[in-house]
C-alpha cells in the first residue's frame, strides 16, 4: 500500500506545520529520512536541507539530503538505490519549474515513487507540493506577473494544479489558472501556509494551520484543518 503524500500551501518546516509533520514521521519510522530540495537549486539548498534536518529532529528523524540539484544527479544510479531504500522524502519549496525539469522520468524519481508505493511518506511544500500535481503553474512573462501558465508536473495527483501560498497570494493566480486551463477537468488545489491537503488511509484530509480551497469551472469549496476534503481524485501512479 502507498503510503501517506502531503502537499503543503508553504512556509514548511515552522511552527503551524505539526500535525502533518508528525503523521509523516510517524509514518517513516525508522527507515532513512531525505529532504529533496531540487526546487530550491538555484537559491542556496543547503539551507533548506539543514533547516529541514533541524526541523525533522524534534520528530525523531535524522533527515539527510538525496541529492538531486542536477538531471546528472537524478540519473545516479547510486542515488536512486538510496531512494529506493528510504522511508520518507519532502520535496521543500523554491522554484515552480525547476522540479519537474530535473526528476521527470530519472531514475530517481522512479525510485522514489517506488518506495512511496511500497508505503514511503512523501511530501511537497510549495513548488514541492506543485511538481506532484498533474501541472504546475510557473510565471507567465515577467517577475511580478500574476498570469500561470501550465506545465507538465509529476503526475501522482491527477487532473490538479496546485495554488500555494492561497491565503496570502496564491489566490491572485486563480483567474488565469482557469482562463488558461488545459481541460476543463483542472481541479486548482488551493492551499494556504503551514496547511495541507493530506492522503492516508484511503482519503484527503486538510491539517495544520490553515485551510484547503478545491476550485473548478463549476465553483469553490473550501475545508478547514481536520475536515475530510470531496473533490480531489486519488493520488496514482502516471
Amino acid at each position: 500500500m502507498a503510503g501517506p503524500l502531503a502537499l503543503v500551501g508553504g512556509d514548511e518546516l515552522h511552527p503551524g506545520n505539526e500535525p502533518q509533520d508528525a503523521l509523516l514521521a510517524n509514518a517513516a519510522g525508522d527507515g532513512p529520512a531525505y529532504v529533496v530540495a531540487t526546487a530550491a537549486a538555484r537559491h542556496r539548498p543547503e539551507l533548506s536541507a539543514a533547516h529541514a534536518h533541524a526541523w525533522f529532529a524534534a520528530f525523531g528523524l535524522d533527515m539527510t539530503e538525496l541529492p538531486v540539484r542536477t538531471k546528472t544527479q537524478a540519473r545516479s544510479a547510486d542515488t536512486a538505490a538510496l531512494a529506493r531504500a528510504a522511508t520518507f522524502f519532502y520535496l521543500v519549496g523554491g522554484d515552480p519549474g525547476i522540479v519537474p525539469d530535473v526528476l521527470a522520468g530519472s531514475p530517481v524519481w522512479q525510485a522514489v515513487v517506488e518506495a512511496w508505493v511500497g508505503g514511503a511518506a512523501l511530501a511537497g511544500s510549495s513548488a514541492g507540493a506543485m511538481a506532484l500535481g498533474r501541472w504546475t503553474l510557473i510565471r507567465g512573462r515577467v517577475p511580478g506577473d500574476r498570469d500561470r501558465r501550465y506545465r507538465d508536473a509529476l503526475g501522482l495527483v491527477p487532473n490538479v494544479a496546485v495554488l500555494p501560498h492561497f491565503g496570502t497570494f496564491g489566490r491572485e493566480w486563480v483567474t488565469s489558472a482557469l482562463e488558461g486551463r488545459p481541460s476543463d477537468d483542472v481541479i486548482l488545489l488551493g492551499i494556504d501556509e503551514r496547511a495541507a491537503a493530506v492522503w492516508s488511509d484511503g482519503s484527503w484530509r486538510a491539517m495544520g494551520d490553515g485551510g484547503v480551497t478545491v476550485i473548478t469551472v463549476d465553483g469553490e469549496r473550501s475545508f478547514a484543518s481536520g475536515e475530510p476534503i470531496d473533490g480531489l481524485p486519488a493520488p496514482a501512479v502516471p
